[in-house]
């Protein structure tokens, strides 16, 4: 990992994050199912505009709950137009993070990081937090893009989630993408 200043997508680029081709490779849904149930809580990090939001909602289901995670207000903004006045928005809890950390408000039972964990400046301190904010048997999923992330940077990551003290699991396969799985160890 190098301690360079991370890129951010911008607020201005987020309508390229939630395309139709997008969801077509990268189905939410199929990605997604075989780690959430109806009433589970739920942590989307990163969320932008809510690639994975609307369909965690979906399947957390009417007595769950999705903390969509961004520390941009304009993501969360262009989140809070797609959701407003549907079935989907008591469900959706906007978190808009402080700089330097995630900051959660309650323990969830899955947190998601698709596309965001190379953003992050300092990686060990990020899955610290997220072990901590798991509940005990939690899950973190970690999808990164193969074009931003080397093999080795992506094993320095893992290698700084097992430090945290997670303990990886198998997981999904999901196109043009390095994925892992951790269950709080």
């Amino acid at each position: 990992m190098s301690d360079e200043p991370r890129h951010i997508c911008p607020v201005e680029r987020a309508d390229g994050l939630d395309t139709r081709l997008r969801r077509w490779l990268q189905n939410p849904r199929k990605i997604l199912g075989p780690y959430v149930r109806e009433g589970m809580r739920v942590a989307d990090i990163g969320c932008g505009p809510g690639f994975l939001t609307l369909d965690l909602a979906e399947l957390v289901g009417a007595e769950g709950c999705v903390f969509a995670a961004d520390m941009q207000a304009g993501m969360l903004a262009k989140l809070r137009e797609k959701v407003r006045g549907t079935q989907l928005e008591p469900r959706i809890t906007m978190h808009l993070c402080p700089d330097d950390r995630i900051g959660l408000p309650e323990p969830v039972d899955l947190a998601v990081a698709f596309y965001v964990v190379h953003e992050v400046p300092d990686q060990a301190a990020f899955f610290l937090e997220m072990y901590s904010s798991l509940k005990p048997d939690g899950r973190l999923l970690v999808i990164e893009p193969p074009f931003h992330v080397s093999r080795k940077d992506f094993a320095a990551s893992v290698q700084l989630a097992r430090e945290a003290g997670f303990a990886e699991t198998k997981g999904p396969r999901v196109a043009l993408s390095k994925v892992a799985i951790w269950a709080r160890g």
